[in-house]
C-alpha cells in the first residue's frame, strides 16, 4: 500500500492511505469498496497496538494498510460505527484475519454479520495500548451508531463519527423523529462538549472540524431531514 505522509484528510478510491502522526498515536486512513468508505488505522506508538474502525470493504486492501503501518498481530481492538452494510462487507473477514476485541454500538449489534465481544455506549471507552478512544453514543442515522474520540494530549480531539456528522451536515435519516434525534444528539454530546479546533473523520469523503461546521447548526435544523 502507498502511504502519504503529508496528511490534508482526503484519499482517493483505490490511491494511497494517509498518516497523521500525533505525539502518542497515529491515525491512517484509507478509502476502501464502491462507495468511497473511509477505514481509520490508529496505531499506539508506544506499543504498536492498534485500532481499526469500520472494516468497511476490500478486505486485502485493509490488510495492506495494516501491514503498511502497523502489525496484524496488534491490531487488538476494532470498532464498528453503525450497522450499514456498506461499513461491514469485510468485517467477518477482517475478524479471521487479525482476531481483534471487536465493539459496536449496543442497539446494531444483533444486526451485524459477527456479534461484538462488547457492545458499548456513552461513556464507555475501547483502549488500544496505552492510548484509548471514548464512546458517543448519537441515535438517529441508526439507533446504535456510535462515534469515538482520541483525546490527543499535546492538541486538539480526533472525532471519527461514522455516518452520523459529514462536512456539510448530519449523515441521512430515516424520517424526522430520527433527524431530530440525532442533531440533538450532536448539539449535546459533540458540539456541546468539544471545542472548534477538534477533526472530524467522517465514514465518507473528507474531514472537517467542528469550528467549520459549527455556525451551520442552525441551517441544518431548519433544512431538517
Amino acid at each position: 500500500m502507498d502511504l502519504l505522509d503529508d496528511y490534508t484528510g482526503h484519499v482517493e478510491p483505490g490511491g494511497p492511505a494517509a498518516r497523521r502522526d500525533l505525539q502518542d498515536v497515529s491515525i491512517t486512513k484509507v478509502s476502501v469498496g464502491p462507495m468511497d468508505n473511509n477505514a481509520y488505522l490508529l496505531v499506539d506508538r508506544g506499543t504498536g497496538e492498534a485500532l481499526l474502525i469500520d472494516a468497511a470493504n476490500e478486505t486485502e486492501r485493509l490488510l495492506d494498510t495494516v501491514d503498511t503501518v502497523a502489525d496484524r498481530s496488534k491490531v487488538t481492538s476494532l470498532a464498528t460505527t453503525h450497522k450499514h452494510w456498506d461499513h461491514i462487507q469485510s468485517l467477518e473477514d477482517a475478524v479471521a484475519a487479525l482476531s481483534p476485541t471487536t465493539y459496536a454500538g449496543e442497539r446494531d449489534a444483533p444486526e451485524l454479520p459477527v456479534a461484538p465481544d462488547h457492545t458499548v455506549g456513552d461513556g464507555d471507552t475501547v483502549a488500544f495500548g496505552g492510548s484509548q478512544v471514548e464512546i458517543i453514543h448519537l441515535d438517529g442515522h441508526t439507533p446504535g451508531s456510535i462515534a469515538l474520540l482520541y483525546r490527543d494530549p499535546a492538541g486538539s480531539g480526533h472525532l471519527f463519527t461514522g455516518d452520523s456528522l459529514f462536512p456539510g451536515g448530519p449523515g441521512k435519516t430515516a424520517g424526522p423523529d430520527e433527524f431530530r434525534s440525532l442533531m440533538d444528539d450532536l448539539e449535546a454530546k459533540v458540539f456541546g462538549q468539544l471545542g472548534d479546533d477538534t477533526v472530524v473523520y467522517p465514514g465518507h469523503g473528507d474531514d472537517t472540524t467542528l469550528g467549520t461546521e459549527r455556525p451551520k447548526l442552525g441551517e441544518w435544523r431548519e433544512r431538517g431531514w
